[in-house]
This record gives C-alpha cells, structure tokens and sequence, in this order.
C-alpha cells in the first residue's frame, strides 16, 4: 500500500470525489482516503503521475507519497 498527502479534503464527499477519480484512471486499484489525515492510500498498482493526474483533475493539491 502506498500513502500519498491529498491537501483541500474537508469531507467525505471530498473523498468520493478524490476516491472515483483515482479508480477510474485505474479501475483495479483499492482507495482509501483519510480526510482528517490528508492522506489517500492505494492498494494496487498505480504509477504517481496518474495519482497526481487524477487527484489534481478532481479539484484538490497532491503533494506527493508520504514520507516512510
């Protein structure tokens, strides 16, 4: 599982948001997002730059995996 800091969540329709975004560039990809944390963990495959594709397109700011 790899965490990335999602900036701009203030709720949980901001997490379905963030969430859909991220499974419908890679549908096989397991999103749980944490709105309190800032944080969006992804079980699966996926390369970074589509993580930042996906989460700057639904409206929010990545900042990148989060530091082990």
């Amino acid at each position: 599982m790899t965490t990335y800091r999602v900036e701009g969540m203030t709720c949980q329709g901001c997490a379905k948001s963030v969430s859909n975004a991220i499974t419908r560039l890679a549908p096989t990809v397991v999103v749980t997002v944490d709105v309190a944390r800032s944080e969006v963990s992804i079980a699966g495959a996926v390369a970074p730059d589509t993580v930042e594709q996906a989460v700057t397109e639904a409206g929010f700011e990545y900042h990148g995996k989060k530091a082990s």
